[in-house]
C-alpha cells in the first residue's frame, strides 16, 4: 500500500533563501520540489512578450485565457512552460522582477496557478514554496515553514545575485496586496535565517517537520 502524499508548505519574503532551502530539503527527503514563484514570473514574461501592461488587469486575464501554461517535473524539480516554450534564466531577469507581483495580485491569475500547484501532489509528495503555499495552496497541511530574515541581509543577498529589484517594495507589494498576501499562515513555524547558513536552516526544518509527526521513513532517508 502507498503512503499518502504530503505537502511541506514553505512561504517568506523575497531573498529570505527559502528557494534554496526547499531545493535543498526536496533533495534530501527525495520529493519534488516546486518553485510557484517560477510560475508567477512566467505570467509576468508572458506580459512583456505579449507588449501588455501589467498593471491593465482585464488584458492580462484574457492573456492568460489564450497562452497555455503548462506544468512539469524535470529530475525532480518543477518546470513551467509558455506555450511550449521554456523561458529559463529568462525569468529571472529585472523586467520580470517589476511585474511579477502585479500580476501576482490579480484574482484570476492566482486562481489559475494555485490550482496548477494543487495538481503536484498527483505525481507525488511535494516541497512547495511561494508566498501563500500554507495559507492559500495547502492549508490543511501540518507541514508549515515560513523562512524569513533581516531587509538588510536580504537586500544584500540580491545584490549578489546581481538582482536589482527593491526588497522593500515587493515585500510592501506581497504583503498589502488583496489577493493571498504574504502572512505567517496559521500553524507555521518561523525560521530567521539572517545570521544562518543553508544546511543550519535545513536542519531545523528537519527538526520542526519531526516535531510535526512527518513520518520517520521520510526523514531518515
Amino acid at each position: 500500500m502507498n503512503s499518502p502524499t504530503i505537502a511541506i508548505a514553505i512561504d517568506g519574503p523575497a531573498a529570505s533563501g527559502k528557494s534554496t532551502v526547499a531545493k535543498t530539503l526536496a533533495k534530501r527527503l527525495g520529493l519534488i520540489m516546486v518553485n510557484t514563484g517560477a510560475m508567477y514570473r512566467a505570467v509576468a514574461w508572458a506580459t512583456i512578450q505579449k507588449n501588455i501592461d501589467p498593471t491593465d488587469t482585464d488584458a492580462v486575464i484574457n492573456m492568460i485565457s489564450e497562452v497555455v501554461f503548462t506544468c512539469g517535473v524535470e529530475d525532480g524539480f518543477s518546470t513551467i512552460l509558455v506555450d511550449g516554450f521554456y523561458p529559463g534564466e529568462e525569468l529571472r531577469q529585472d523586467a520580470v522582477n517589476g511585474r511579477v507581483s502585479k500580476v501576482a495580485a490579480i484574482p484570476e491569475v492566482r486562481k489559475l496557478l494555485v490550482a496548477k500547484q494543487r495538481e503536484y501532489l498527483r505525481l507525488g509528495s511535494v516541497v512547495m514554496e511561494g508566498r501563500d503555499i500554507g495559507s492559500v495552496v495547502f492549508p490543511d497541511t501540518p507541514f508549515k515553514l515560513y523562512i524569513d530574515a533581516s531587509e538588510e541581509v536580504r537586500l544584500a543577498r540580491r545584490s549578489a545575485e546581481g538582482l536589482a529589484d527593491e526588497v522593500a517594495k515587493r515585500d510592501a507589494e506581497d504583503s498589502k496586496r488583496k489577493t493571498s498576501p504574504l502572512i505567517v499562515a496559521d500553524g507555521a513555524t518561523v525560521i530567521d535565517s539572517s545570521e544562518m547558513g543553508i544546511e543550519e536552516v535545513v536542519q531545523a526544518a528537519m527538526d520542526i517537520l519531526r516535531e510535526k509527526g512527518a513520518p520517520e521513513e521520510l526523514l531518515n532517508r
